[in-house]
């Protein structure tokens, strides 16, 4: 893993450099949100961020970074709790301040058409990641250096992050952005989606606590 061999050498990865394409005030449900596109991004992908002052602003921004998920942002699907966690970190983030970096890696990087090869797998009785492997794919695809670029874009090199998953963190940090406190999001468990909560607990460390959840 890309992250992996630079911290054997003790070294920061490179990231090309990025700019701010357009800045633009859109009207949300929750309160206007400032969205941004990036000239240069090292992947392709429509990449975005949404800036919030916040009603309360804290010294150190909060940051939601939020991988695609057609089925649940925008469909409410019961097999996963992202369309939760977007609307959760949205509400967080105009609170408190900060920024939504919004990527375009559906279903871990394998894309929206493999995902769905991928549920077809699960209800024959195989967990999100054997399914991945089954199709050819890694457990995830995604690296975070396009994050990365864009928060340094954005002049933010020194945040809170708002997530379970230790990977994000990891990899943030190696492409210098200093993460002063890493904020747990909610647990979202629907009758549908216990199995894969549990299942990124134990295969991949996320930190999830499900007590008094359930």
């Amino acid at each position: 893993m890309k992250t992996e061999r630079y911290a054997a050498l003790n070294q920061e990865p490179p990231l090309s450099p990025v700019m701010v394409r357009r800045r633009v005030s859109v009207p949300m449900a929750e309160g206007a949100g400032t969205f941004v596109t990036f000239a240069g991004l090292g992947e392709s992908g429509e990449h975005i961020a949404i800036e919030f002052p916040g009603e309360i602003p804290t010294a150190t921004p909060l940051v939601r970074i939020h991988s695609e998920c057609l089925t649940g942002d925008v469909f409410s699907s019961g097999k996963c709790d992202c369309g939760e966690q977007l609307r959760e970190a949205i509400t967080k983030i105009r609170r408190e301040g900060g920024v939504l970096i919004y990527l375009r890696q559906e279903g871990r990087g394998i894309g929206l058409y493999n995902k769905l090869d991928a549920y077809a797998l699960q209800q024959r009785g195989f967990d999100t990641y054997e399914s991945n492997r089954l199709l050819g794919f890694r457990d995830d695809l995604r690296s975070y250096d396009v994050a990365a670029q864009m928060l340094l874009a954005l002049g933010q090199t020194r945040i809170r992050l708002l997530s379970n998953n230790p990977d994000k963190a990891a990899q943030l940090s190696d492409f210098g952005i200093t993460i002063s406190d890493l904020v747990p999001t909610g647990v979202f468990v629907k009758k549908d989606n216990k199995d894969y909560l549990q299942t990124k607990v134990n295969k991949t460390g996320h930190h999830i606590k499900f007590e008094g959840v359930k």
